[in-house]
Order: C-alpha cells, then sequence, then structure tokens
C-alpha cells in the first residue's frame, strides 16, 4: 500500500494505482474525456491534469502511478487555469450545436465544459468544411469529424477489444484528425458494424443512422400496417437513460409505450428466437449426424457483426455459417407471410419495424437475400436509442402507463428465446431443444450452464456435452471479435476442435451491442443486463423453445416441420449472395 495526500487529505491506496484512480478513493473526481480504463490510457486530452508538490509541469492523472508521499494537489489556480484552456482548445475545433446533437444531456464534453462554467470561447472555431458531406449518409454507422475530439477511444476500442482496425490517424499538427484507416471510404472498409467505437465515444461524432422519423412516418401512413418486434436484450436498457429502475422497466411497459407510440401490433422477438433454435437446431444436428463438424464446426449465423467479420476476414469459411435467418429475419418473413394471412391483408400493407441492441441490424434487413415472394422481411430497424428518442418525443412517461401484453398469435415466448441477448445463451437454448430431439424428453433447463459466455473475459468458455445416443458435441462460446480472432485461429491450426461454436461480436452478446444506451459513467454494463437476462428465464413458465405454443402452431398451420421445404423459403438465406469488402490485414 502507498501512503499519499489528495488536495490535503490522507489516504492509502495499493501500488501502481494511477492518480485519477487514488483520487476517486480519496472522494475527488477528476474531469477527463478520453481515458477508458485498462483500454485508453494516453493523456491525450490532458482535461485530468494534476498539480504534484515537488514537480514542475502538470502531469495527467490517467496515466501515472502514485508513489509513497505524493502530494497531489486538483483544485490549484495553475490546475484550474489549465484544465479550462485544455477544454476551450478542443472546443474550437468541435461543432457546439449541442441542440442537434443525439448525445445533448448526455456528453462527456458538455458537462465538462459547462462543469467549468465555459459560457464562451475566446479562441476561434476551426471546423473541416464540408466533412458532413464526406460521410455517406445512408450507411448504418455515421461520423461526424468536427464532433470528434480526438480521444482516440475509438481507434483502441476497434483495435484492442475487437481487432478489426477500421479507424485510425490521418493528417499531421493541427489538421489531425481521426479517419477510416488505410485511405479507405467506410463502405469500402471491413467495417462490422459492431458500433463499439458508437457506445464508448465520449461525444456525438459517432452515431447510428437516425430513422427514427421512417418510423413516425410510417405510424402515420394510414396505408400501412406497422408490426414492431423488440429484441430481447433491449428490455434490459431501454430505461437506463429514461432514469427508470429495473423493476418500472418492464418489457410489457415497452410494449406500452410503443402502442402509445402508434404502432399497430406489439411483439417480442423471443418468440422469434424460439423459431430460430427449432430451425438452427435442426440444422446443426443433421451437420453433426452427417459427419460434418469432424473437420470445422458449424457457427452460429443470428450476429450479422459476426456474420459480416467472417465473410470479410475468414471468407473460406462461409459454409461453415448456419443458413438460419437470425431472428429479426425469421419473425419479419412469419410476419409478411402468416401474420398477414391471419389478418387477410395483402403482405405489401404490413410495414415490419424492429427495435434492436444493434446497428449492424440496419444493414442486415437491407440484404438482398432477406426476402420472401411476400417482399423484404423486415423494413426497418431502430436501435434502443432510437426508441428512447422517440419516447421522448411523444413526451411519454413509462412508469406511469400500466402493463400491457404482447399481441397473438406471435407473442408467446419461453426462456430460451430470452437468453439469445447474452453471449452464450444462444448455444444453451439451442442444446436444450437438441437434447429433446434426440432424446425425445426434455434435459434439466439448467443442464448446460457451462457453456454461459462471461462478458469481457479473454479468450472463450468451452464445454463438451453428452446429448444421448452417443452424441458427444464439443461446444466453444465467443464474444467480442478479438477474442473471435483468437478461437479461429486455434480451429485454423489444429490446436482445438469443436462440433458446434456460437459467436457474439459484441462484449457480453447483444446485452452489449452497438446499439445500446451511451452512460457518462463509462462502466461497462453488458455483464449486469445478461444476468437479468437469466433471471427472467429462470422464472419462465416455458423454458424450451420447442414447447411454445404458438410455434408449434406456426409449424402444423405453415411450415410442417423444422427445415421442411417451406421453411428453407421463409427462414433460411444464401450468405453467398452478398459481399463483403476484404480485410486488408
Amino acid at each position: 500500500m502507498v501512503n499519499i495526500t489528495v488536495n490535503g487529505t490522507a489516504v492509502q491506496v495499493p501500488e501502481g494505482t494511477t492518480i485519477l484512480n487514488a483520487a476517486k478513493a480519496a472522494g475527488v473526481d477528476i474531469p477527463h474525456l478520453c481515458y477508458l480504463k485498462d483500454l485508453n490510457e494516453i493523456g491525450a486530452c490532458r482535461v485530468c491534469c494534476v498539480e504534484i508538490e515537488g514537480e514542475r509541469n502538470l502531469v495527467p492523472s490517467c496515466n501515472n502511478p502514485v508513489f509513497e508521499g505524493m502530494a497531489i494537489r486538483t483544485n490549484t489556480d495553475r490546475v484550474r487555469r489549465t484544465r479550462r484552456i485544455n477544454v476551450e482548445l478542443i472546443l474550437s475545433q468541435h461543432d457546439c450545436h449541442c441542440a442537434t446533437c443525439p448525445r445533448s444531456g448526455n456528453c462527456h464534453l458538455q458537462n465538462v465544459a459547462n462543469d467549468l462554467g465555459i459560457l464562451e470561447n475566446p479562441y476561434p472555431s476551426d471546423l473541416v468544411t464540408g466533412a458532413r458531406a464526406q460521410w455517406p449518409r445512408d450507411f448504418p454507422l455515421y461520423r461526424d469529424t468536427n464532433k470528434c475530439i480526438k480521444c482516440m477511444r475509438c481507434i483502441q476500442v476497434c483495435d484492442k477489444i475487437q481487432g478489426v482496425h477500421v479507424w485510425d490517424l490521418s493528417g499531421t499538427g493541427s489538421r489531425t484528425r481521426v479517419d477510416v484507416s488505410g485511405n479507405r471510404r467506410i463502405k469500402e472498409s471491413d467495417c462490422v458494424l459492431c458500433g463499439q467505437c458508437i457506445t464508448h465515444c465520449p461525444t456525438g461524432a459517432l452515431r447510428e443512422r437516425n430513422d427514427t422519423q421512417r418510423a413516425f412516418d410510417a405510424i402515420a401512413d394510414p396505408e400501412k400496417i406497422t408490426v414492431v418486434q423488440i429484441a430481447p436484450a433491449v428490455r434490459t436498457a431501454w430505461g437506463e437513460t429514461l432514469g427508470l429502475t429495473p423493476e418500472q422497466a418492464t418489457v410489457h411497459r415497452m410494449a406500452a409505450c410503443l402502442r402509445r407510440l402508434g404502432f399497430d401490433y406489439v411483439f417480442d422477438t423471443s418468440f422469434s428466437a424460439d423459431l430460430t433454435i427449432m430451425e438452427e437446431g435442426t440444422e446443426f444436428l443433421h451437420r453433426y449426424q452427417a459427419g460434418e463438424t469432424r473437420d470445422l464446426p458449424m457457427f452460429t449465423s443470428c450476429c450479422p457483426g459476426w456474420v459480416r467479420y467472417l465473410k470479410s476476414h475468414y471468407p473460406q469459411w462461409t459454409d461453415r455459417l448456419s443458413t438460419a435467418k437470425s431472428p429479426q429475419q425469421m419473425f419479419g418473413a412469419v410476419t409478411k407471410n402468416y401474420f398477414a394471412q391471419k389478418l387477410g391483408v395483402s403482405p405489401d400493407k404490413i410495414y415490419c419495424v424492429s427495435i434492436m441492441p444493434c446497428i449492424a441490424k440496419k444493414q442486415e434487413c437491407d440484404l438482398p437475400t432477406m426476402h420472401t415472394e411476400a417482399g423484404k422481411d423486415v423494413d426497418l430497424v431502430l436501435t434502443t436509442r432510437e426508441l428512447v428518442r422517440m419516447i421522448r418525443a411523444e413526451r411519454l412517461h413509462p412508469e406511469a402507463l400500466p402493463e400491457e401484453a404482447f399481441d397473438s398469435p406471435l407473442g408467446t415466448y419461453t426462456g430460451a428465446g430470452v437468453i439469445f441477448g447474452v453471449t452464450g445463451g444462444v448455444m444453451e437454448a439451442a442444446l436444450r431443444s437438441a437434447y429433446y430431439l434426440v432424446n425425445g424428453k426434455n434435459p434439466k433447463a439448467e443442464a448446460f450452464t457451462a457453456v454461459r459466455g462471461h462478458a469481457f473475459a479473454q479468450g472463450w468458455t468451452e464445454a463438451e456435452f453428452d446429448l444421448g445416443d452417443g452424441a458427444i458435441v464439443r461446444t466453444a462460446v465467443v464474444n467480442g471479435l478479438g477474442n473471435t480472432h483468437h478461437l479461429l485461429e486455434a480451429i485454423a491450426a489444429g490446436k482445438v476442435h469443436y462440433d458446434f461454436v456460437e459467436v457474439m461480436a459484441c462484449p457480453g452478446g447483444c446485452a452489449g451491442g452497438g446499439g445500446q444506451p451511451q452512460n457518462l459513467d463509462d462502466e461497462e454494463r453488458a455483464a449486469e443486463r445478461g444476468k437479468r437476462l437469466y433471471a427472467l428465464d429462470q422464472c419462465s413458465t416455458l423454458r424450451f423453445s420447442h414447447e411454445n405454443p404458438e410455434i408449434q402452431t406456426l409449424y402444423r398451420e405453415a411450415l410442417d416441420a423444422p427445415g421442411s421445404e417451406r421453411a428453407e423459403e421463409w427462414l433460411h438465406t444464401d450468405h453467398h449472395g452478398w459481399q463483403m469488402p476484404q480485410s486488408p490485414l
């Protein structure tokens, strides 16, 4: 332990603690912009500088460890003036039109500037002319150069966590800025649209394409029947920036909000997650029993960020992906074909909207392979953040609304469908039903908890299961694309072998997706959100996808059986039907 003082207060902290964290232990919060624990500790913004007794220069507190007897001052006149000048210089190259920024009220830079009392800037504005016109407005990820503060968080997240290396510095001197690496345009890059750069950006420099007006337009169109689906992981996060407690932010209160917004029918994607299990689980058993997984595993395909990654970094393994569409796309296909028939309307009257924790879903719904004879599966995708903006735009108070059930006949779901939103959940749900398909009886619902992946864990989770009848299945679960790279390299080198592998592009799975709320405390909340999904599964009456009565009815009335000709037409896709730019690495 090391003894120090912070603004005259004695405190004892472990050796190696940074000044920033030591000050926090003493009850002092040092403002900062670029710092991300264990990821971006480079002192780029210089906002966190402090004065150390005996030192000539101010030092950044985020990357300097304490030493015995260190006397730290965070509130001297010199520190205050320097901090203010540093923020004013940042603001001089920042588009300060906060009223039209999605991060207004939830922005690190805005908070720091307000706390410092900066009401006008003595430095002239120095923005990049025409920057907005240079970025494609139709791409799901949008970057505004003039809102970038060059903290380099996006670079570090993309490099160190995801290993995709989409962002880099370009230019020199005062013209240095963050841009797409390798002098590429974003559409020419191998960006997987995981959105982790967005969730870790401290300002509004990175955001999803705003599709809220398209949703409002569809709702207002009397010729459209608007059907909305809610992804499992959205329920764990939608209330965070609305100030709701987990007890208030229930999925049925979210359903009430969506009806108040004007949607005609409200469903839960957990229903089609159960449907995905029926198709993907059946497909896996067929591949396994045919010996197709002896050399290479079958990979899950419900995460579009992961599918993009595989097609750009390991295109030779595209055939190893399950052909099953994601739950989002399956729901759209069933809505346009089966539900439209139930309503007695033409499929072109149905406008299918998804609320997702992900921006890659915006691209997935536009793929040329994601349609049936009834048309495009899903018409529009909104992130959790966009849903919150719509709720605020309509001045709704969710905590005051009564809970409302989902519509039918696509409204029933099981706990197996709910855990799709957390890393390991897809694998666990699939194994529950695969065991039933092999043995004709259910396993214990907790029989496969060993596959539960751990958010932000290094490496991957592996487990081996006896499904009965001599079926020993070797599985792996991985989240985060940096970890995924190491797993794929180990598979390619023959160091490990699995039959079935679940991959989620985002750390923690969909619960930590790139469309989830951005929090000022920079705390990673995927693990906490995932625990809530597992808790919902545990208290569910139905915990096996094959026991969902509405799934059984769908097969009886329309699909016949998993893997049938009709199921293949509606619920499966051709991963070779579209192209991805190849990774330059």
